[in-house]
């Protein structure tokens, strides 16, 4: 019994978590987190999405 996202969800979710990757890929973060956090967002999409959110690092274009 897990949860299931399909339709709109489903593509919500797809383009939050690519939206969340290049973040996390163009933040200035080591690469071993940048590696550790891509895996979390691929392996649990929703709740690695959340944390990513919560505790990720930005991007680099976001720190002025």
């Amino acid at each position: 019994m897990g949860v299931e996202i399909s339709g709109i969800g489903g593509l919500i979710l797809l383009a939050l978590n690519i939206w969340a990757i290049v973040s996390v890929i163009g933040s200035s973060a080591t690469t071993g987190r940048k590696v550790l956090w891509v895996l979390l967002i691929l392996v649990l999409p929703l709740l690695g999405l959340i944390l990513w959110l919560l505790f990720g690092p930005r991007s680099s274009s976001a720190r002025v």
